[in-house]
């Protein structure tokens, strides 16, 4: 059954890189049979860098990527650093669930609706400290959406990534036995303090090689939240060959592939270019680790409280705003309120949430099932796909591959937009549930299954009785995690759907960009309360079964210690 089933996985997960890559290729030269464009040339390239004000696009992506990353590594470290073993760090795994369910599209409204001009942060200044001769106006003031520095973006994106590299570092550092670290290094004489930089930091950051790279190639790539409070004139480039790919003149298709060829080029570079940071300062700089004893603490109470707070003042400012009538500034609230707003929009929003949940929760099972077949077969015929295979969806910038892989639908059978659209959910959310099941699927005791074996049990009634229970929190939070993956899918579902296709996040972009902020709040708000919702249902689910569980053990060990009544023969 695994045998017939892992090519499956193969053929969904993997393969479509190939005719994605291939085709961006063919289309960057020109030949795009499909439109009667059969001669190979260089035209794509010389019109992407002939674009006025191209170079500054692509330097505000290089900045903005490897920026954002890196200050969010810092930062976790500098949260591990003050929180791990601690009595804090049971609220800081409390806290994780939530913030990784937060989709960036609805982070990225709410934080625009925080520190906006007229938002929330300026009204709280202006309300406190009042208008004065050196802010006139509200233009007057420092702003971070849209600013030409896509300094909000790189703020925005550090807030979003600490999260998502917390949860990657946990599996690293229970790996990693950091207590018997902490008495060996004491023993030395290092605080803990030093300890962390000295011993601890260079091979965490070692482990910690794919979720940076994930990080570094979803912030250049990144297009619905550079929409919503990047850079407008110019844009992040990837926006930039978005706004290419968008154009209705078919003859230009080939600029916009020589773009996405060139975001891909981006993406290897700057991989490149970590595995090198990684290098020197592991490799290449070791002269730090052993000269003295020198280490610095880093503000990580700080930091995570400052993650924890902007996430959760995000719901009531949507809140407020979705029912909000008149809100003039600098008011801290408003003066009128109405519900007609969710009056209009319910029939609509309504129509997009059956959509979205209807995608995400077939997606994440098709994911689920597949991730659950890979980690069983690797563990049944000690062969799998190397890990940075499976990782393709997540390093590789999803315009770039997106774009081939549309092109390739153009010689199979493009009218088939649903069925489309649901395959590139699968594909992106199946890296994220596969890694997310790696910990518990090795940390399983096999000698269970084993044992069981060895009482005549099938192998499939043996997963199901034994490791199945045991595994179910798991199995429920990475299901939950491909749903969420699937609700934040943007241009996936407006590339493969053909613009036919509308979900809560696709409808949340296209009205952040200028439209009324009232019913942007509400898409907004309901982009952030599916995968919250997605996320308590399967870890209620997961804990309900283990509660069963734990309930049947506990009755037959009850059973077995009553005592038994002494057996009589009948005279």
């Amino acid at each position: 059954m695994l045998r017939a089933l892992y090519p499956f996985i193969i053929l969904i997960c993997f393969a479509p890189t190939i005719p994605g890559i291939v085709g961006l290729l063919s289309s960057s030269l020109g030949y795009l049979p499909a439109i009667n464009m059969h001669t190979l040339s260089w035209d794509g390239f010389n019109l992407v860098f002939e674009w006025h004000g191209v170079w500054q696009s692509i330097g505000l992506s290089l900045f903005s990527s490897m920026f954002s990353s890196y200050v969010a590594l810092l930062l976790t470290f500098g949260i591990l650093l003050s929180c791990w073993g601690s009595r804090h760090w049971n609220k800081v795994e409390l806290a994780l669930s939530p913030l990784l369910a937060l989709p960036h599209v609805a982070f990225a409204i709410g934080f625009a609706f925080l520190f906006a001009p007229t938002g929330l942060l300026s009204r709280t200044l202006f309300s406190a400290f009042g208008y004065n001769a050196n802010h006139q106006s509200v233009n007057d003031l420092p702003i971070l959406i849209n600013d030409p520095y896509a300094l909000g973006l790189v703020v925005m994106l550090v807030l979003k990534e600490i999260p998502f590299l917390l949860l990657m570092s946990m599996a690293i550092l229970k790996q990693l036995n950091i207590q018997k670290i902490e008495k060996v290094a004491s023993s030395l004489g290092y605080n803990r303090t030093q300890m962390w930089w000295k011993v601890v930091f260079p091979q965490w950051l070692n482990k910690m090689r794919f979720p940076i790279l994930a990080v570094i190639a979803y912030s250049l790539s990144v297009v619905d939240i550079a929409l919503i409070i990047g850079p407008t004139n110019p844009p992040t480039f990837a926006v930039l060959v978005w706004q290419w790919f968008s154009e209705p003149e078919l003859t230009l298709l080939p600029r916009a592939a020589a773009g996405a060829m060139v975001l891909f080029l981006l993406a290897s570079l700057l991989m490149v270019t970590a595995r090198l940071i990684e290098w020197l300062l592991i490799q290449g700089m070791r002269s730090w680790q052993v000269s003295g004893r020198y280490g610095r603490a880093i503000a990580g109470r700080a930091t995570l409280a400052s993650v924890i707070f902007v996430s959760i003042i995000i719901f009531p400012l949507m809140m407020v705003w979705s029912f909000a009538q008149r809100w003039r500034f600098p008011d801290l609230i408003p003066s009128q309120f109405t519900i007609r707003y969710w009056q209009y929009e319910w029939s609509a929003l309504f129509s997009n949430i059956q959509h979205s949940l209807s995608l995400a929760i077939a997606s994440a099972s098709i994911a689920l099932i597949l991730a659950i077949v890979a980690h069983e077969y690797r563990l049944k015929h000690r062969w799998a796909l190397p890990d940075y295979l499976i990782a393709l969806p997540m390093l590789l910038p999803q315009l770039s591959i997106l774009f081939g892989i549309q092109v390739a639908t153009l010689y199979i059978n493009q009218s088939s937009y649903y069925l489309w659209t649901l395959w590139a959910h699968v594909f992106f959310a199946f890296p994220f549930v596969y890694l997310a099941l790696d910990g518990p699927w090795r940390s399983y005791d096999m000698n269970l299954t084993k044992s069981a074996l060895s009482l005549g049990k099938s192998p499939l009634l043996v997963w199901w009785k034994i490791k199945m229970p045991i595994l179910s929190l798991s199995i429920a939070f990475a299901w939950a995690i491909g749903a969420s993956v699937s609700l934040a899918q943007y241009l996936p579902t407006l590339m493969l759907g053909g613009g036919r296709i509308s979900t809560i996040t696709t409808e949340a972009v296209a009205l952040s960009s200028g439209f009324d902020r009232r019913v942007t709040a509400i898409y907004a708000l309901w982009q952030a309360i599916l995968p919250l919702l997605i996320f308590s249902f399967a870890i209620a689910i997961g804990r309900l079964n283990l509660r069963s569980r734990q309930l049947s053990i506990k009755g037959l060990i009850t059973n077995e210690s009553l005592p038994q009544k002494p057996f009589h023969s009948q005279p």
